[in-house]
């Protein structure tokens, strides 16, 4: 049976820190990307791609606001929807022109991607996940008066950002869609940005006004897939206990016993490595074969076996 794997590309994958993160830049940095995941797709794999949006949907929301006095302002899963499709068109063209200098008899497609949520979820009350970009304390007091709608939360010292509704995802809606074109042989880019959070009103699928992790719902869409590996793709080749401090240990293969050992002792916090962890404990916990989490250079090795931090059932 061919080996299923759904690839979580991380916002370094295509805006690097200190960018502008313009859309050649981002086309640039796309195409550096799948090049990396060429031996990947040279097997016979079924692929599925999802990715991040943080810079992309931060800079969608600035458009909004900024242009509200002019059109009526879009709601959070709209602009959400709007990200999917435009990075969506960008992996799957930048793949189409690889494949096609490669000789590959592949092509990629991209599935625009609903996620059901919970509307009594905790973080509809309380939200927690930053978007856009930071403000300083001289700005937040004219924020404040001038976007009354926006929940400001201080993140660092005298640095704040907006926050939104993170809610857990529950459903991916098209899932059977996304497993039929795997079938039929396609690349398939989905659950963009973490999905478009959706919730049932009655009859109605209404949108929901918040962001989900994008980490989470790929560990639910292999779930979905009955994939073999999830691989999370971020900055650094493995995972480290007591990162950065003088004493940091780099990690090989963990069970996912120790996974949520070391996530209960507060070793991988919420901001950065947390919800990766939790995505591969659920993935692992629940039937997959491992979860891989690693750099976009070393991805390739790390599926392999030589590279990156490979968190399995024993």
């Amino acid at each position: 049976m061919r080996e299923t794997l759904v690839i979580a590309l991380g916002g370094n994958s295509i805006t690097r820190a200190g960018e502008p993160g313009t859309i050649p830049q981002q086309f640039e940095h796309t195409a550096e990307t799948l090049q990396h995941l060429m031996p990947l797709f040279r097997s016979d794999a079924r692929i599925a791609i999802t990715h991040g949006n943080g810079p992309q949907i931060g800079n969608i929301l600035i458009r909004v606001e900024e242009g509200e006095r002019r059109v009526p302002r879009l709601p959070l899963d709209t602009c959400v929807s709007d990200s999917q499709g435009g990075m969506g068109y960008m992996i799957q063209r930048v793949a189409c022109e690889l494949f096609r200098r490669e000789n590959l008899e592949r092509t990629a497609a991209t599935i625009i991607t609903q996620v059901l949520v919970n509307e009594g979820d905790p973080e509809m009350v309380d939200p927690s996940k930053p978007i856009g970009r930071f403000y300083g304390a001289d700005e937040i007091a004219g924020i404040r008066a001038e976007r009354p709608h926006w929940e400001m939360r201080e993140i660092e010292t005298g640095r704040w950002r907006r926050v939104v509704a993170s809610p857990r995802p529950l459903r991916i809606v098209e899932s059977e869609a996304i497993a039929c074109l795997l079938d039929a042989g396609f690349v398939v880019v989905a659950a963009g940005g973490g999905g478009i959070p959706v919730a049932w009103d009655g009859a109605r699928l209404v949108g929901v006004e918040g962001v989900i992790d994008k980490d989470l719902v790929s560990s639910l869409l292999a779930r979905d897939l009955h994939a073999q590996k999830l691989i999370i793709v971020t900055s650094v080749d493995r995972v480290a206990l007591r990162f950065g401090r003088p004493d940091q240990r780099w990690l090989d293969t963990i069970s996912v016993e120790q996974a949520r050992e070391y996530l209960v002792a507060g070793e991988f916090p919420a901001g950065s490595m947390g919800p990766k962890i939790e995505a591969a404990i659920e993935f692992v916990s629940q039937g997959g074969k491992e979860c891989i989490i690693t750099s976009t250079e070393r991805v390739a090795e790390a599926v392999s076996g030589s590279a990156g931090t490979h968190i399995v059932a024993s």
